[in-house]
């Protein structure tokens, strides 16, 4: 029995448990079942809700504790969950696991708590026994309110978990949900950036069915519905106008907005793209991979991460597309370009086998290479050195990095500053602002501070 606003959260003890395996497994078996699905993601990932979207067709948000405060996060879950019988949100690392060594702060179990969501534990038990129920008691008993309300075991037989089952419940008191079977052709493969994207994996959609049908098999699917359906009524507090967002264009006067969405740009919050449309913004996907030139009547340009380096020689090649955006740029077109965007923008730029190609060559002058580690990850806070037309000295925005290639300069518009450094004796510059173009690394989410992107807006 669901109910508006019946909500999950499937996390783990840490990352490599099987979280995203296991979460697209019971969304395509309540799929299966004829529920509308909706789904989440913590934390800043954009691949996951990718699958979320794309592959299962299941719309998809981020829930985040250090873009999102407790308040706003809580609306963006009461606007999502109006339309979905059920919603399955996705954790991140560990369970407790958040910005710091030193508490919770920003972990999934924070975003449990700040939206009232029933915990699903995902264990995987390959190699373990009776150790699982030391495992599953230290999670339960760090917090007196984990709201862990049942575990699943993953890489387990059949057999194994039928013996363990009325053990774990003997000593936890928690009710087993079911078990994964091992099965190589079931996982979903990782890389530096996280998953492989959707359309890089073959056979996907086969996998896919094998999975709801599994979790159909070995979960018990009815008690996860029944406690979804128990999460009870999203906070009172959560507002219903967030932040009192209102058009900046209407009617005839939508402007459009050419959004790079191929397999080389690929990595939007689509909170951020939402946040756009509601504030009048015609969307409009165009790929700098096959077509030719930006979309017709183009007025803004928002160049996304993803795996540009991948696709070095087909941007390369593709000369029309560089040319016309370079050309559109140079004539003050306003753009947001972020991390592969940015690397898009340069002069020159090397692929994964450290092979030099031409770009779109706005940043002139200027040359994205391949290191062999990563340059920056994590959370950043970014604030202008000075005034300029998206954001007042003062103001902030909150973004996220996490990149390999390095940047012959990384612009000095903004300070960023990690969520650790209290003092800003660690902070650095980064960021361009060329004619109408910010462009650097760090990915922003909109919310943060949504006078940035109306601003925006106001230049089409």
């Amino acid at each position: 029995m669901t109910n508006k606003g019946s909500r999950i959260l499937i996390s783990a003890p840490q990352s490599g448990s099987g979280k995203t395996t296991i979460t697209c497994a019971i969304l395509k078996a309540l799929k299966n079942r004829g529920l509308l699905t909706g789904a989440g993601k913590c934390g800043p990932d954009y691949i996951d809700p990718m699958f979320h979207r794309e592959v299962l067709d299941t719309p998809s948000w981020n829930y985040d504790g250090f873009f999102q405060n407790d308040d706003l996060m809580r609306a963006l879950l009461k606007r999502n969950c109006k339309d979905p019988d059920i919603t399955v949100i996705e954790g991140v690392m560990g369970y407790y696991d958040g910005s710091s060594f030193e508490g919770t702060d920003g972990s999934t179990y924070e975003t449990a708590k700040i939206l009232g969501c029933p915990v699903i534990l995902c264990i995987n038990a390959k190699g373990m026994a009776y150790t699982i129920n030391g495992v599953l008691k230290g999670m339960l008993d760090l917090r007196s309110d984990s709201n862990i309300k049942g575990v699943i075991l993953n890489n387990v037989r059949k057999e194994t978990y039928e013996r363990l089952a009325p053990v774990i419940k003997r000593e936890t008191g928690i009710t087993p949900l079911g078990y994964f079977p091992y099965d190589k052709d079931l996982g979903i493969v990782s890389r530096h950036l996280g998953l492989l994207t959707p359309d890089e994996l073959d056979d996907l959609n086969d996998k896919i069915e094998k999975l709801g049908d599994t979790a159909e098999k070995c979960l018990d699917m009815d008690r996860i519905i029944k406690i979804a359906g128990d999460a009870g009524e999203i906070s009172e507090t959560a507002s219903d106008d967030l932040e009192g967002i209102t058009p900046v264009f209407s009617g005839k006067e939508h402007k459009k907005v050419a959004v790079a969405r191929d397999r080389a740009f690929s990595f939007y919050y689509e909170d951020n793209i939402r946040l756009l449309r509601e504030l009048g913004c015609d969307i409009e996907y165009f790929s700098p991979i096959s077509d030719l030139s930006l979309p017709e009547n183009t007025k803004g340009l928002i160049l996304g991460g993803g795996y540009p380096e991948h696709y070095a020689k087909e941007l390369s090649e593709n000369t029309g597309m560089r040319e016309s955006i370079r050309k559109a740029l140079s004539n003050g077109l306003p753009c947001l370009a972020e991390c592969g965007g940015f690397m898009y923008l340069h002069e020159k730029m090397e692929d994964e086998n450290g092979i030099e190609y031409d770009m779109a060559g706005f940043l002139r002058g200027m040359k994205c290479y391949k290191t062999d580690k990563l340059q920056h990850f994590g959370y950043v806070t970014l604030s202008p050195e000075e005034n300029n037309p998206y954001l007042s000295k003062g103001e902030i925005l909150k973004a996220h990095e996490f990149h390999y290639w390095k940047s012959s300069d990384n612009g000095n518009v903004m300070r960023e500053t990690k969520p650790s450094d209290k003092t800003g004796e660690k902070s650095f510059s980064g960021i361009h602002l060329i004619k109408n173009t910010l462009c650097g690394f760090p990915h922003i989410y909109y919310y943060s501070n949504p006078e940035f992107i109306r601003r925006f807006a106001c230049l089409l």
